[in-house]
């Protein structure tokens, strides 16, 4: 157990959680003066940050816009939010401050360490906290948290509680648990009566039960897909890849909280919509009209792969080797729309295992914006993915982790 030192003046804070958000908040909180300790249930903390960008860790968006994260709670509040770390800054920081240069991939815009390390981010992380006096307790799961006489004790297993000035919630959300995310800290916000919106996965793969497309396992392109249920709608434009079991890649992950949202609340009317090329339905009804260009296959596959040419033909019931003339309208009309607004066929979802976040969690109006302190219980504070925030593929999630770990440990600090 590490220890916190004898009661003097300094302010002591407790931080739940060494992932992203976690780490920056003891960062901040000790760079602020605070005695400073991570808690932390597995070996080391910040799996999430290892695994993530296939190890590279997407640390950063080049840009932002505020309007691609998703909540249920108020959009202004989001924007607050944002406000109180602009992405210049944070990318002053990893570069000046931890020394850790960015290079912005080219093709994406998204920001990676120049190591192209994810540990790099995670331990440069832990490094500077813990070069400001914070500790790490590690292997310590803490089993529940409450106010005590103006100050907050922290419940750990096979351990003696600790008594703290501040406790900073970051424990992550519920996706993929095998990094240690159980989403006990929305239990514990639900237990001391923080509003807590529904929960559910985002970022996740759509399963499809369909040989026609299942065979097309392997092919990636860029798309416009569109989930739109009775209530939602999330309209993506990247890359798209057909997998043994389904749907993923990017433009999906981006949507698929619609179609989560839709099948957890019980309703099958969410459909999944892609334009498959940004060829303009003028131009295909041109093409598809043209009595010298050959077969359907043959004008298909100059913008799409041979094997999806194909596999979209059948789609629309129009045989892939019929020559242009000898379609009839009904059959162009069904071309043009498996081309332009191609309905997919989709059973499920992958769910927690493998979602990139959580979505849903600590509503936003539970919080004061510019310290992530509780409103209901002073000393008590949120940040990262237990908060009711997500947003896109691309770094936007850590950027949100940084913005409001920061703040929750300057607040927790300076409370």
């Amino acid at each position: 157990m590490v220890n916190l030192p004898p009661e003097d003046n300094t302010p002591r804070v407790a931080i739940i959680g060494a992932g992203a958000a976690g780490l920056m908040a003891a960062v901040f909180a000790a760079r602020a003066g605070a005695e400073t300790l991570i808690i932390e249930r597995t070996v080391e903390g910040g799996r999430k940050v290892l695994i993530s960008g296939g190890g590279r860790c997407n640390i950063l968006p080049s840009d932002v816009d505020a309007s691609r994260f998703v909540t249920d709670a108020s959009k202004n509040s989001l924007k607050k939010i944002l406000l109180g770390w602009p992405l210049k800054e944070q990318i002053s920081f990893f570069e000046k401050e931890l020394q850790l240069p960015l290079e912005r991939e080219a093709e994406t815009g998204k920001l990676f360490p120049a190591s192209q390390r994810a540990r790099d981010v995670r331990d440069g992380l832990l490094a500077e906290a813990r070069a400001r006096g914070a500790k790490l307790y590690a292997q310590a799961l803490v089993t529940g948290i409450a106010p005590k006489d103006g100050k907050w004790a922290v419940d750990i297993a096979d351990a003696p509680s600790i008594v703290v000035d501040a406790v900073i919630v970051a424990t992550g959300g519920l996706s993929v648990p095998k990094t240690g995310s159980d989403g006990s800290g929305i239990a514990f916000a639900r237990k001391l009566g923080v509003l807590v919106n529904p929960t559910y996965a985002a970022l996740t793969p759509v399963l499809a039960e369909t040989p026609l497309f299942n065979a097309l396992a392997g092919i990636t392109l860029r798309v416009r897909i569109t989930a739109r249920d009775g209530e939602r709608e999330a309209t993506a434009e990247d890359a798209f890849l057909f997998t043994h079991r389904g749907y993923s890649g990017p433009a999906v992950l981006d949507v698929s909280h619609v179609l989560v949202r839709a099948r957890d609340e019980g309703r099958r009317d969410a459909r999944l919509l892609v334009r498959w090329t940004e060829i303009p339905e003028e131009e295909w009804t041109r093409r598809l009209g043209n009595a010298q260009a050959g077969t359907v296959h043959s004008v298909l596959r100059r913008e799409l792969p041979e094997r999806l040419a194909e596999a979209l033909c059948r789609h629309a019931a129009v045989e892939p080797s019929r020559t242009l003339p000898q379609l009839c309208k009904d059959e162009r009309r069904r071309l043009l729309d498996v081309l332009l607004r191609c309905e997919l066929p989709w059973s499920a979802h992958e769910g927690y295992r493998v979602a990139e976040v959580t979505g849903g969690g600590v509503d936003l109006a539970e919080i004061d914006h510019k310290t992530m302190e509780s409103r209901k219980h002073p000393g008590l504070f949120f940040c990262g993915e237990v908060l009711d925030v997500f947003g896109p593929i691309g770094g936007y999630n850590f950027l949100w982790a940084w913005v409001t770990g920061r703040a929750a440990g300057v607040g927790a600090a300076r409370r």
